[in-house]
């Protein structure tokens, strides 16, 4: 497929109390009709923050933006629970005999940096049986979701005086903020929930450099960021004119350099344009297209 000026990946700062469908939609406006417009993670209508948003030809590394890290300033309101795990849900005010000291919310925050399994939320976009878990439990429906593995890269506490807690998290792809509040909570014995959430970054993109929902069609499009953002955290090769144009047609090519680890590769020609995102056959020391893109019209 063949970029064109208004391809690319744009950065927003959604506000609290819509959904990201609802923002998408917002954002559509800045685009000539019939313009492909997606994001790349949802947020909680509870949350603000950055959400990355792709346009045209850029719908098509979706997954690749998805995979990158992000970082959340949250709000937790301990001593509390919610059938959602949020404030926007029923909140259960906890019976506790006294408040977690510092350094047992510190020690406990701790033992969630690294892998472990996390259970989704019973309100979620997590699938039971095919169906968006979400929708069950509107309907009263049981929810039983499998724990899923994630990281968390890092935590650190921005502020505490009971019952608030603020912090900043740092996790990879499927993390849940809300969850990881709720199993604090019982970790400490009093209950947890999120009562505020921003996404401040994920992988390159910082909310500091995001668009606000109500500038106009012209300071929104100023600001799309070019394909190869979204292949930032991939190995990369530059190749040249023949090699480019043998791979934008189909065929594999010769990996005449190494690109490091990693089975997918980010290949560029030598004006630094995205070419095609490749797959590398180690056997053969071949590259193969999976996604490729042509010069900008």
């Amino acid at each position: 497929m063949r970029p064109t000026s208004l391809d690319g990946f744009l950065m927003i700062d959604k506000p609290g109390g819509m959904t990201s469908r609802d923002a998408v939609d917002r954002a559509q406006r800045w685009f000539p009709h019939g313009t492909r417009l997606g994001h790349t993670g949802t947020l909680d209508p509870l949350a603000t923050g950055l959400l990355v948003l792709c346009a045209g030809v850029a719908t098509r590394l979706t997954e690749y933006v998805q995979d990158m890290g992000k970082t959340y300033r949250a709000g937790v309101l301990l001593g509390a629970r919610s059938d959602t795990d949020d404030a926007d849900g029923t909140v259960t005010p906890a019976d506790v005999a006294a408040p977690p000291a510092h350094e047992d919310v510190g020690r406990a925050l701790t033992s969630f940096v690294g892998a472990f399994d996390q259970v989704p939320p019973a309100y979620s976009a997590a699938k039971v049986a095919g169906r968006r878990a979400y929708d069950l439990a509107r309907r009263g429906r049981e929810v039983e979701l499998r724990p899923r593995r994630v990281q968390v890269y890092g935590i650190d506490i921005l502020g505490y005086h009971y019952p608030k807690l603020d912090v900043e998290v740092r996790c990879g792809k499927g993390t849940y903020i809300r969850a990881l509040a709720r199993d604090l909570g019982e970790r400490l014995g009093c209950g947890g929930l999120i009562a505020s959430l921003r996404r401040t970054r994920v992988g390159p993109f910082d909310v500091a450099d995001a668009v606000a929902l109500d500038a106009d069609a012209e300071a929104a499009r100023a600001k799309l960021l070019p394909l190869a953002v979204a292949v930032s955290d991939l190995p990369r090769v530059t190749l040249g004119p023949e090699d480019a144009a043998r791979l934008r047609q189909g065929q594999g090519v010769p990996l005449r350099q190494s690109p490091g680890e990693g089975e997918v590769v980010a290949a560029f020609g030598g004006d630094g344009g995205l070419i095609a995102v490749a797959k590398r056959d180690r056997d053969k020391n071949v590259l193969r297209p999976d996604k490729v893109f042509l010069p900008p019209a």
